[in-house]
């Protein structure tokens, strides 16, 4: 189960992560960045699904640099308070954080990043800046905005059909600009489909996503499995 503890960046500053651990060998790290909402208990449950698997999960609380505990209910009021949240925060901020993980990660083996809505779009932006083994990103919500950005690692994004968020013609460009990337496009899916606390949630959509996020981590670690994904595929 996952469990908050306490990791230092290079500036000093000290931040909270939720962090889960495979029970036995481990296959490699991925960190986990978080919605516009916070360090949500529907963080560490994912962190605790990639443990399951075999992988050590950390999930930086971004807006600690804010102040202790800053987690918005869901909704409309709480997604712009969280925009607003992510907004006060500057790129070097983030990335910093998230090198700390990396560092946290390093004797795990291979690392992935991943992330969720505005946290997606930190992911990418990340795998553009900073050395990973893959990237997982869950409905970017700025990854449309940040299209001279190039990934550094193999990529595989997931959005919803139905998004309201990033519209079908969104996700097209992104598929123009990035055409080596994998992406799956999920028909029967909105935004936040992935998260149960959400009303957003789909079921089939996200049994279907996890099995393709994790396949495609194990490949790119270069791991047993069996590659289960397709290129730019509509799913039911």
């Amino acid at each position: 189960m996952s469990e908050l503890i306490t990791l230092r960046a290079e500036d000093g500053h000290s931040f909270s992560a939720w962090s889960s651990a495979p029970l036995h060998e481990c296959r490699g790290g991925v960190i986990v960045l978080h919605a516009v909402f916070g360090l949500t208990s529907h963080i560490g449950e994912v962190c605790d699904k990639w443990a399951a698997a075999g992988f050590k999960a950390i999930a930086p609380a971004l807006f600690d640099r804010l102040g202790e505990n800053v987690i918005h209910p869901y909704g409309r009021t709480g997604a712009e308070a969280g925009s607003g949240s992510y907004g006060r925060l500057t790129h070097e901020q983030i990335l910093t954080d998230v090198r700390a993980c990396q560092q946290a990660l390093a004797s795990f083996g291979p690392v992935a990043i991943s992330g969720f809505c505005t946290g997606a779009s930190w992911a990418w932006t990340a795998a553009a800046n900073l050395q990973f083994s893959a990237q997982v990103a869950f409905y970017g919500s700025h990854i449309h905005e940040r299209l001279g950005e190039q990934p550094l690692c193999p990529t595989q994004l997931h959005f919803g059909l139905l998004d309201h968020v990033v519209s079908r013609s969104e996700q097209e460009r992104i598929a123009a600009a990035h055409p080596a990337l994998e992406m799956h496009i999920y028909e029967g899916a909105g935004h936040a489909f992935m998260n149960p606390e959400q009303e957003f949630f789909d079921a089939n959509s996200a049994a279907l996503a996890w099995r393709n996020a994790l396949a495609f981590v194990e490949t790119s670690f270069g791991l047993p499995g069996v590659h289960l994904t397709h290129f730019r595929r509509l799913e039911t």
